[in-house]
């Protein structure tokens, strides 16, 4: 995410004693309840970092019926997630600095249940902007510091946390997608209430951590201590989800001694920024607009959500089996090409026959949308050092986030002007190209520190 190297690098040289911290927990290490309280909050928290966007996909034709939004002011909301990603998430190693991460997450699942159900009030589209917004900065924050938390309190079973993590985040973007339109035929056909009922799995995500604040407190804050520090060496939030070897705290203490690279110098690392964002665009297009694509060709709202759930849960296998594959070749190329063939075919299939091989299209398109653990795997490889890592993370994610981010809007355009899906599902097509090109380039076995 856009925020470790302007305020976790050890360039800085502020709190020395944090990177040391990261590597290991507090000496007497946490209690028992604790750490499985622990384990029941990054769970639920997890669960409740996609439904505010999926829930939002699913019923997206009767929220812009109810507040009378344009085509162009419904692209707007798809891509607000991506924005606030890119805007919020900067504050989350300040605010953890100086709150600890217990509470700032705390905080962004209270945000998070706030923005539901404000935003199920709303009685006109700022205001539904805003709801959404104050939500997405939850998000935003927690994607960043749960990863931290699980580095302070498992280091030695990051890999099998952050799977359970990554896991119960699939299933909350797949639950919510294909849940949000039965539940709210089930409330009465109200959206209000179809998207409102996600904030009752908030409030329940905030649970755990007011008993683990209280612990913090009485433990002196030690594990807040190393938390800037396992930010520093662990990585953005979601690149410790892949698992990989490079990113890990060991080494990234070791390389913590030596200066990190310019990475703006690095053609990799702009071939990988713009790797990252393309596979973004797709990701937001999909649960943004996939749903509508589908209604609009006859399929039934509840089917129609139930297809991007299948979208989505392709990405729980899939992320664990493609990272490792990566890392055992030495040209990440040829995977980038099969994934982006796949998007090709499907985005073929909308644009001739979305509803008649609608299931196969969704597959497609999921498999295609695990672009994403490839280029967090390729982050981790592209670097020798943990300080080049954490720079390359942050430029990579936060470079591809702001480029991700006109994509859903113009597709919302194209839509309105056009009349119907041929010209945006050609766009998505077409973006595919591009995004298998750079991908292959950012896949060279090379590393940011040769270039720079």
């Amino acid at each position: 995410m856009p925020d470790e190297p302007q305020t976790l690098t050890p360039a800085t040289g502020k709190q020395p004693r944090a990177t040391g911290a990261a590597d290991s927990p507090a000496p007497a290490g946490p209690a028992r309840w604790v750490t499985r309280l622990v384990v029941v909050g990054l769970v639920l928290a997890a669960l409740n970092l996609r439904p505010a966007i999926t829930s939002l996909g699913a019923l997206l034709e009767e929220v812009s019926a109810g507040l009378h939004m344009s085509g162009t002011v419904a692209g707007v909301l798809t891509s607000v997630p991506p924005l606030c990603f890119a805007v919020f998430g900067i504050a989350a190693p300040r605010l953890a600095r100086r709150f600890g991460p217990t509470a700032v997450v705390c905080a962004g699942m209270a945000a998070i249940l706030a923005g539901l159900v404000l935003r199920s009030l709303a009685g006109g589209t700022p205001a539904f902007l805003a709801a959404s917004a104050l939500a997405l900065m939850g998000i935003a924050l927690s994607n960043i510091l749960m990863p931290v938390l699980v580095k302070t309190y498992f280091p030695d079973r990051i890999g099998s946390m952050t799977g359970l993590y990554s896991m119960a985040l699939a299933l909350g973007t797949s639950l919510a997608a294909a849940a949000t339109v039965p539940v709210t035929d089930l409330l009465g056909g109200d959206w209000r209430l179809g998207l409102g009922v996600w904030a009752v799995l908030a409030a329940f995500a905030v649970l755990p951590w007011l008993p683990l604040l209280r612990a913090r407190a009485a433990a002196g804050a030690a594990p807040a201590a190393g938390t800037t520090g396992a930010a520093a060496s662990g990585g953005p939030g979601r690149g410790a989800g892949s698992g990989t070897g490079p990113a890990r705290g060991g080494g990234a203490a070791r390389g913590a001694a030596a200066p990190a690279p310019r990475v703006t110098r690095s053609r990799t690392a702009w071939a990988l920024a713009c790797f990252f964002g393309l596979q973004a665009t797709g990701a937001y297009i999909t649960m943004g607009w996939m749903p509508q694509i589908f209604r609009d060709a006859g399929v039934p709202a509840s089917t129609a959500g139930v297809l991007l759930a299948v979208t989505m849960v392709m990405g729980v296998p899939l992320a664990f089996v493609i990272p490792g594959l990566a890392t055992r070749m030495r040209n990440q190329g040829p995977i980038v090409v099969a994934l982006g063939l796949c998007g090709l075919s499907g985005y073929t299939g909308l644009y001739f026959a979305p509803a008649d091989g609608a299931w196969l299209w969704a597959l497609l398109l999921g498999v295609s949308n695990c672009a994403f653990p490839l280029a967090l795997t390729m982050i981790g490889m592209r670097s020798r050092t943990g300080a080049g890592v954490v720079r390359l993370s942050a430029f990579a994610q936060s470079v591809g986030y702001l480029i991700s981010i006109p994509g859903p809007l113009l597709v919302g355009v194209l839509y309105q002007h056009s009349g119907g899906w041929g010209l945006p599902i050609a766009l998505m097509g077409g973006l595919m190209v591009p995004q298998m090109i750079v991908g292959s380039l950012a896949g060279r076995d090379r590393t940011v520190e040769d270039e720079c």
